[in-house]
């Protein structure tokens, strides 16, 4: 196991791991950072792999926490919806999956990227390869790491959050996510996918706003 110290803006030195390191660290590794940059009684909101990373740190450190938010979160695995293997998908195959308008994923997945430019495209594809190397070292094979057997722990008040036209981990998952942590509510955003963030940005910020106050 790898780690470097780093300073924050506020001047605060903590460790970073370095790839490879095990899952339980990459949850405590949050808490580490959170009391170098000096908070108390943070808010978590965590979308997708982000969500099951924070649902763990709710877990871990439950009278730590203020409010907790999963959207569109990785984490679980309900055999009659299994969720599809992303690191097995094409470019194309991948936008259709996290997006309802595929056409305006893609666009916003490039950030208008020109493919017509083979080094831009070559920029662009390493850089995707490399993040998503990074994601499967948390979520490959399946994303399942047991967390639902640890909600029970989670005291914050929590909103699930989910894009009612997510194609990639369907909206049942919410609901499976609102019966494991107690007193969560479920609120489905309309017209998004699983990237409702950036599908419905207002909405999402709207929900965020009320629910976090």
């Amino acid at each position: 196991m790898k780690a470097r110290t780093i300073e924050t803006r506020k001047g605060a030195r903590c460790r970073v791991l370095e790839a490879g390191s095990g899952m339980p660290v990459v949850f405590l590794h949050g808490w580490d950072v959170v009391e170098a940059l000096g908070l108390t009684r943070p808010h978590l909101v965590g979308h997708s792999m982000g969500g099951m990373i924070a649902a763990e740190m709710a877990a871990i450190a439950p009278n730590d926490l203020g409010r907790l938010v999963l959207a569109s979160a990785a984490g679980l695995w309900i055999e009659e919806h299994p969720i599809p293997d992303i690191f097995a998908l094409l470019p194309g195959q991948l936008v259709e999956l996290l997006f309802q308008d595929a056409d305006k994923g893609q666009a916003l997945l490039t950030g208008g990227v020109d493919f017509s430019d083979m080094e831009a495209f070559k920029e662009f594809y390493l850089g995707q390869q490399r993040r998503l190397a990074m994601a499967g070292k948390i979520l490959f094979p399946i994303p399942n790491r047991r967390v639902s057997k640890r909600l029970y722990r989670v005291t914050a008040p929590t909103l699930v959050l989910w894009g009612g036209a997510d194609k990639l981990i369907v909206p049942d998952y919410a609901e499976r996510w609102a019966r494991l942590i107690p007193g969560a509510q479920v609120q489905i955003i309309p017209d998004a996918g699983h990237m409702l963030p950036y599908e419905q940005p207002e909405i999402f910020v709207d929900a965020l706003s009320r629910f976090l106050g």
